[in-house]
């Protein structure tokens, strides 16, 4: 288990990164499996014009992504 508590904002769900074998259970598997939707690629008119924009701001289409599902609104 933790050391210690999660901090603020932490969602209590599994690590998807480096997951163990014998520790792959029901609330592992619905994570990952909303992780995969959540990452699903946009049709490629939204991907492209999302490219493009990351690359106005300097980021890569991967962090202008993660701006956009974290805080709901585009930079």
């Amino acid at each position: 288990m933790m050391d210690r508590p999660p901090f603020v904002g932490h969602n209590g769900g599994p690590p998807l990164e480096d997951p163990q074998e014998h520790a792959i259970t029901w609330h592992h598997y619905t994570w990952r499996k909303a992780h995969k939707k959540a990452w699903k690629t946009p049709p490629r008119e939204i991907a492209l014009r999302r490219l493009a924009r990351a690359e106005e701001l300097g980021m890569t289409y991967k962090e202008y992504t993660l701006e956009i599902m974290e805080r709901g609104r585009y930079l």
